[in-house]
């Protein structure tokens, strides 16, 4: 298999700083009924190098499948599994990319692609190289796929999703420890509690279908709820609505996550960037 020490796959977001240099262009796609069962969002995505600034990779607890297409023309169809920590880069080779970005529901890796959730975390790896014929299949078929065609040609391949009491179980786990609006996300232990299930059982259940333990999943979740309302929303008015003790509490997790505080994130005082590099064999 292969991995990469950058996701080649997930354009970055523009840097938190002024820029001249070129930025993403991302653009929702409608997820068809038929494939609500699999996807929870489709995005495409433009990236037009250079990036003369750093950018960051920032956490993430979804795995995708990345349809992607460089300049030359090589087309690449990916799995990127969750991220748990930011990182950050330059891009040395100039490169622009197209990519359609398909973030997969919580616990159908295992049925899609023969492996556990928490196998992919901090790898990008080949789809065609994954276990399951359903993901050989799904390679094969998508490489050739023009970007406009991938959600009908998907919508064709993938079987019927399952909805037994461990996939009900799974979702509503996320859906409590996610931050929404007007609603704090609760506590794990609380969770658990509500579900029926002991602490371990559902640490079981997030490391099978979403690689990232519960606690480690409102963490990101909290950290993505902040780094978009950031610009609109007071530190401490942000901290109370993701659930934290107070502001401190906040700017620690924020730091342990994004390896600097907020407010040198948002200003651009950047760890030091590393450069991207391509897929490479291990």
């Amino acid at each position: 298999m292969t991995n990469s020490n950058a996701d080649p796959a997930d354009p970055p977001p523009p840097s938190p700083s002024p820029s001249t240099s070129p930025s993403p262009s991302e653009r929702a796609l409608p997820v068809p009924s038929a494939l609500r069962p699999w996807f929870t969002g489709i995005g495409a995505v433009t990236v037009d190098g250079p990036f003369d600034d750093a950018f960051a990779h920032v956490p993430d607890a979804d795995t995708k499948v990345v349809v992607r297409e460089e300049e030359s023309g090589r087309r690449d169809t990916l799995v990127v599994g969750p991220r748990t920590r930011a990182s950050y880069h330059t891009d040395l080779h100039k490169r622009s990319v197209s990519c359609v970005q398909l973030r997969l529901e919580p616990g159908v890796v295992g049925p899609l692609f023969g492996v556990a959730a928490v196998d992919l975390v901090g790898r990008v790896v080949p789809l065609g190289d994954l276990p399951a014929g359903t993901a050989r299949r799904l390679a094969r078929e998508l490489t050739g796929v023009g970007r406009d065609g991938i959600t009908a040609r998907l919508a064709e391949l993938l079987p019927p999703a399952g909805d037994g009491p461990r996939e009900r179980l799974l979702r509503a786990a996320v859906d409590a420890l996610s931050t929404r609006p007007y609603r704090t996300p609760a506590p794990v232990r609380d969770v658990a509690r509500e579900l029926a299930v002991s602490e371990r059982q559902l640490r079981n259940l997030f490391a099978d279908g979403v690689g990232v333990s519960p606690k480690h999943y409102a963490r990101i979740d909290r950290l993505r709820h902040i780094l978009t309302h950031a610009a609109s929303a007071p530190w401490a008015e942000l901290a109370a609505a993701t659930g934290y003790y107070d502001q401190s509490h906040m700017t620690a997790d924020f730091r342990t996550l994004m390896g600097v505080p907020p407010r040198a994130f948002f200003t651009g005082r950047l760890p030091r960037a590393t450069p991207c590099q391509a897929l490479r064999q291990r």
